[in-house]
């Protein structure tokens, strides 16, 4: 391993004692509060992760890393790190100001000194960075629905690293690794990224690579954010834990990356691979479709499974780390161990379970064989995927004004009820304007406020065990989408379409909203003067045109027993 490998990296933080000082002093600067991607990318900029970087890209250096992955000085860097605020913040702030940046709990982290401000073009980046400008991706989806529409330049000084009050003794920055490798003597070694919990197959994986590399094992999962739907961090580092004795003690570590990932495959490995290179690895390990986040709009993968692999090893030299490459592996029935899919045994029995088939078997209560997974990662995992008629989950009615969607919420509220087993809270669109959104308008940012409000009531629900019941007209895509996420975090989200046609639902205008819209007294009324997004693929799709409402309840019910989330 090169000294430089287990010699210190540069931070961005300033002394103890400067620190304090310049924390008083930042209280009377222009303050902003960091997204969680924020922050996760703020730690790794100052303590090394992202080095060469010193601050947030400049405009030119945001350029060069979107076209051709390199900043301006000709340094290779894949994957944009900006800071995004909103037009309103942008507008109260000048190039050569200073800002501070805070957590949301306040507390100030860093400073930004201010060298550019400019606004992206967001769809070029999506293009250039992760191969399409497809809301598939939920990186893309992020860039445009999450992000801030200005994004702000300039070096940081660093006054303190963010508070984790998790897994403390887990988290190592890049010296506190280097310092590890040192005093154990490690000259090679070699990193397994991974978001998923350990099974036997990655067991055997990194086994094999660590034999090939010749080098000690740093299991090193990303603990920042992942992709939606992942397994939480909390129950990850917990499986982890369980089967870290499985692995030889002098010979592997367990440390924690705070980082924000992107699903950007081919440039996400190679970022991967400079991170690791900063923490002081030699080798790192890339799979088949490292990083990839599943399908575009069109149902096919978003990467070529291999693309990722061949992107590192054209720089792995620049980068000074040695990719090891692995493809999939599967079980043997007849020789009873693992296998590399290019290496199976003519006419074997092979073995496999996707990550969607297990997630089935949680779901459904169903066995999982000691050959895919160990009990003890198995028993966390049951833990916190119990079976689906045990999970809360929510029921998202969205439609026009008068489709029925609050009399088909209130019908189906009741028949939950009776069922009994876990409690059952309805979220109904008027109900909510007056306890949780008195103060709002009915403009579009007003309407997606108000939304996104209900979404976290529901995911809250969700996630503790409970049945949620949301009916409102909800009429944008992004803002169902946001919600659904959300929820998914916790439990099952059904989406129910009221799809009765406007002319029905103007025929049964009780309280005259659509007259008042057509004649212009009511604006930016949903399927007059404003549009409604109908849901592409909602889980189930409902017209009430002469149907009664005990029916439609009814079909909502099937659905749900359909979804093994209610019992037959």
């Amino acid at each position: 391993m090169p000294s430089s490998n287990l010699a210190p990296i540069p931070e961005l933080y300033v002394s103890y004692d400067s620190a304090q000082k310049l924390k008083v002093e930042a209280g009377d600067l222009p303050s902003w509060d960091l997204t969680p991607r924020q922050i996760c990318d703020l730690e790794l900029l100052m303590n090394g992760g992202f080095h060469p970087l010193k601050g947030f890209l400049s405009e030119a250096d945001y350029d060069g890393v979107v076209e051709n992955m390199r900043l301006t000085d000709g340094t290779l860097w894949p994957m944009p790190i900006t800071l995004d605020v909103s037009e309103d913040f942008a507008g109260k702030i000048e190039t050569g100001q200073d800002i501070a940046l805070r957590d949301q709990e306040g507390v100030i982290l860093a400073i930004l000194s201010v060298t550019d401000k400019w606004e992206p073009n967001k769809a070029r980046e999506a293009e250039k960075v992760f191969g399409a400008d497809d809301l598939a991706h939920p990186a893309v989806n992020y860039l445009h629905h999450s992000a801030g529409k200005i994004y702000l330049g300039g070096p940081v000084t660093g006054i303190q690293q963010p508070i984790h009050y998790d897994f403390k003794a887990r988290r190592d920055t890049p010296n506190e690794l280097r310092a590890y490798f040192r005093k154990m003597g490690w000259r090679r070694v070699v990193a397994f990224q991974t978001r998923n919990p350990l099974h036997r197959a990655h067991q055997e994986l990194t086994f094999r690579a660590a034999r090939e590399a010749q080098a000690n094992l740093l299991i090193h999962p990303v603990v920042g954010m992942t992709k939606p739907g992942d397994v939480d961090h909390f129950t990850r580092v917990r499986c982890y834990e369980a089967v870290l004795d499985k692995y030889p003690a002098a010979t592997t570590h367990l440390s924690l990356l705070n980082l924000a990932m992107r699903m950007a495959g081919p440039r996400e490995a190679l970022w991967h691979a400079i991170i690791r290179k900063n923490h002081g690895l030699t080798h790192f390990i890339v799979g088949r479709d490292h990083a990839g986040p599943g399908k575009n709009s069109a149902g096919k993968d978003f990467y070529d499974p291999y693309a990722a692999q061949e992107l590192v090893r054209q720089h792995q030299e620049e980068v000074g780390i040695e990719m090891v490459d692995f493809k999939q592996m599967v079980f043997v029935q007849e020789k009873a161990q693992y296998y590399p899919v290019d290496e199976v045994p003519e006419n074997s029995t092979v073995l496999d379970i996707s990550g969607t088939e297990l997630r089935r078997r949680l779901r459904e209560g169903l066995e999982i064989p000691d050959w895919f997974s160990f009990p003890e990662v198995v028993t966390e995992l049951r833990r916190t995927s119990p079976p689906r008629a045990k999970q809360g989950f929510t029921v998202f009615l969205t439609g026009l004004s008068g489709s029925g969607k609050s009399t088909i919420a209130n019908a189906l509220m009741v028949k939950l009820m009776e069922m009994g087993g876990r409690p059952v809270t309805l979220l109904d669109g008027d109900v909510v304007r007056k306890h949780l959104s008195s103060e709002l308008g009915f403009s579009k940012e007003h309407r997606d406020i108000n939304i996104r409000r209900i979404g976290y009531v529901a995911s809250e629900i969700t996630k503790n065990g409970g049945i949620a019941i949301c009916a409102p007209i909800a009429p944008y895509t992004a803002t169902r989408r946001a919600v659904r996420e959300m929820v998914e975090a916790g439990g099952a989200f059904v989406e129910v379409h009221v799809a009765t046609p406007l002319e029905e639902c103007e025929r049964r205008d009780r309280k005259g909203l659509y007259k008042l819209a057509r004649e212009g007294k009511i604006k930016e009324f949903t399927g007059i003067s404003d549009p409604y997004e109908e849901p592409a693929n909602p889980e189930l799709r409902l017209d009430t045109t002469g149907i009664e409402v005990d029916h439609c309840a009814h079909q909502v019910l099937l659905k749900l027993e359909g979804m093994g989330l209610i019992k037959a």
